[in-house]
């Protein structure tokens, strides 16, 4: 039986299916559930497509549907929608939007993947609600749905029984709370666990490689100081020895990293040293002086005061988070 809602019968999920759907948005949470399943959860997992046709994902990849989106009848626990990377040619799909908003009328819980946000924004559901999406996604969300509060950080966001999730692999992550919120926490540790991924991810969908996410730097000083900190964080990066080791003068250096990164070194250094802190703290159980050591903070005070200041919240609160999928990155509104 269902711990969490009483139900005798198994949580029926439907997933949508339709041509070029992002293929590990419709994989990704349908895994999640099939590993709940062997931990003793009780989900009936359908997809579901227009006319039941077979469709081809991005990847080239060919799904076949269980039953007809326009056809289905009967009570859906969860109805989740993917995404896919042309979402112009979703929100165009007249049959599609028909049939997510038809089956949504007797869905408990909707769900959107990516950019499966727009295609459930087309039907009006999200309008003066909160959503997330890919967040290479979130300014063309605000434009084309304008009655829609877009949140451009949060992993997912959920507002009443509507809950988006941000880019690909955040539907893991969405369908984990799920699992959560329908048989309990250690079912669906359980099912991350064999998954081998986190319970809850910590941040938000800033949390993508500081290394990654600056400017890509044409000159070769520039990317040697920045493979050489991503690679030692705790090494010795004040600017005058950054500046020593990659034979430059600190103010050449200084013009030269802010004109090609967008920032100063020193921000670097932090931003790589707070990544490697993160990662410390989701991964093992050191002592927070330690990990201030290991990260190049120095100080368990240090640490302190940086993530307090740029993660708002404590290095202790940080790892905390990691025991339940609620405390991360669920945005919880008030139910319409």
């Amino acid at each position: 039986m269902d711990g969490r809602s009483g139900l005798s019968r198994p949580h029926l999920v439907v997933m949508v299916l339709f041509d070029c759907v992002q293929l590990l948005d419709v994989t990704g949470p349908l895994e999640v559930f099939a590993a709940a399943n062997d931990q003793g959860a009780r989900y009936r997992l359908l997809t579901a497509s227009c006319d039941g046709q077979e469709v081809v994902t991005t990847a080239g990849a060919r799904l076949a549907a269980d039953v007809a989106l326009e056809e289905f009848t009967g009570t859906v626990d969860t109805l989740i929608i993917p995404g896919r990377p042309d979402w112009r040619a979703a929100v165009s799909d007249a049959s599609l939007i028909a049939g997510i908003s038809r089956l949504a009328g007797f869905s408990r819980r909707v769900a959107s993947v990516c950019a499966g946000a727009f295609p459930l924004a087309a039907t009006g559901l999200l309008d003066g609600r909160r959503a997330a999406t890919h967040w290479c996604l979130t300014g063309d969300l605000a434009r084309y749905f304008p009655c829609i509060q877009v949140d451009p950080d949060s992993i997912f966001v959920r507002d009443g029984h509507l809950i988006s999730s941000a880019g690909v692999t955040s539907g893991i992550d969405l369908a984990l709370s799920l699992v959560e919120e329908d048989f309990g926490p250690q079912v669906a540790r359980a099912a991350a666990k064999y998954l081998v991924v986190f319970m809850a991810r910590p941040g938000g969908q800033s949390q993508f490689s500081v290394r990654q996410a600056a400017r890509q730097p044409r000159h070769q000083v520039v990317r040697q100081v920045m493979d050489d900190v991503t690679a030692d964080p705790a090494a010795d990066h004040s600017l005058q020895t950054v500046a020593d080791r990659v034979g430059v003068s600190v103010r050449q250096l200084t013009r030269l990293f802010r004109a090609e990164t967008g920032m100063t070194v020193i921000r670097f250094v932090e931003q790589i040293r707070i990544e490697a802190a993160q990662g410390l703290l989701e991964s093992g159980t050191d002592p927070l002086d330690v990990v201030a050591r290991r990260s190049g903070f120095g100080s368990e005070e240090t640490l302190r005061r940086a993530f307090q200041r740029e993660r708002g919240v404590t290095p202790g609160t940080y790892r905390a988070r990691f025991r339940t999928t609620f405390t991360a990155h669920s945005a919880t509104a008030q139910a319409h």
